[in-house]
């Protein structure tokens, strides 16, 4: 089947308007230590935006269910409902606790490609692994331990496992998989949030010092990650886990039926997409808001997979 043109070259520049207006919008509240409002400054003006778009977008990729999120939350129908019919995910946020303290990598995200494009993923965890471009298919895989990851993607690199970074979301549950990564000698960056920016980090390897990711987090996230990937270049794949009968039920709602499986970037958006990502704090991929007199200046990375183009825009927004 041929892939879809859902006007990805004319929507892009409005979907960097929608992801800049989230991180103007949060930009007033790092380092006030509220979570909560500047999570919702960042969706209010997102929502404001994406209705500005000429598109029949529904949010697949959202802030949770209906009844959880008063706003952008999946299955909401957002746009003039006048253009094509789009899938959208987004994190107005990412990284809420990371901008209430003022910390790296605070990011304002979203993705949108033709309607049925990406995976109605459940929110629940996921095991995440990614690596940037140029290797060959398949060089690392899910079923191998993160010390046999490592020494793969080193003997296809053509260099030490001490010549390795692998990035890391610092949690409890990851203990035991950083204990064999050290055994390897590699270097591990850990990030107390992020895992969106974790991924895009291999993306860009030789600006980043990230070779690799791995781990669990949300799946939701994981989806935004392949949609950067799928545009950046990349693998990455990833595996539904579940702690409960609940979270089964989530998936079943989602019309997932195997619960094992393994999905591939591809997997993940099916179709080309366009991606955009607003820095809200300083980090490794976008520089954070900046305040000057009688001006807001945010740095933008906008991508579309089609032509694999990768702009970086400064907006300079007089306040």
């Amino acid at each position: 089947m041929p892939k879809t043109d859902f006007n990805d070259r004319l929507l892009s520049l409005g979907l960097a308007r929608v992801s800049e207006a989230a991180a103007l919008a949060s930009a007033r509240l790092i380092g006030r230590g509220d979570e909560k409002a500047a999570d919702q400054a960042a969706v209010n003006a997102m929502r404001d935006q994406l209705n500005l778009l000429d598109i029949a977008g529904t949010v697949v990729i959202g802030e949770g269910e209906r009844d959880e999120a008063p706003m952008l939350y999946i299955g909401e129908e957002v746009g003039t409902g006048k253009g094509p019919e789009v899938d959208i995910a987004l994190d107005p946020l990412e990284g809420t606790t990371l901008t209430a303290k003022d910390m790296p990598n605070a990011l304002t995200v979203i993705a949108m490609g033709p309607r049925g494009s990406m995976l109605h993923a459940p929110d629940v965890y996921m095991e995440k692994l990614a690596i940037g471009p140029g290797y060959r298919t398949g060089v690392v895989t899910m079923d191998m331990s993160p010390a046999e990851r490592v020494n793969a993607l080193a003997a296809a690199k053509g260099c030490s496992t001490e010549d390795i970074t692998v990035c890391v979301l610092e949690r409890p549950r990851h203990d035991q998989m950083i204990e064999q990564l050290r055994s390897t000698g590699c270097a591990i960056r850990l990030i107390t949030d992020g895992d969106v920016a974790g991924v895009i980090h291999c993306a860009e390897a030789a600006k980043t010092g990230i070779d690799m990711y791995m781990g669990l987090g949300g799946a939701p996230e994981g989806v935004l990650a392949a949609a950067a990937l799928k545009c950046m270049g990349g693998q990455m794949f990833g595996r539904l886990t579940f702690r409960n009968d609940d979270e089964k039920g989530r998936a079943a709602k989602a019309g997932i039926t195997n619960l094992d499986r393994v999905y591939t970037r591809d997997d993940m958006v099916t179709e080309d997409v366009i991606f955009a990502a607003t820095g809200v704090t300083d980090g490794s991929i976008l520089a954070g808001i900046r305040r000057e007199p009688g001006f807001l200046t945010a740095e933008t990375i906008l991508m579309r997979s089609k032509t694999g183009s990768v702009r970086r825009m400064v907006y300079r927004n007089p306040v």
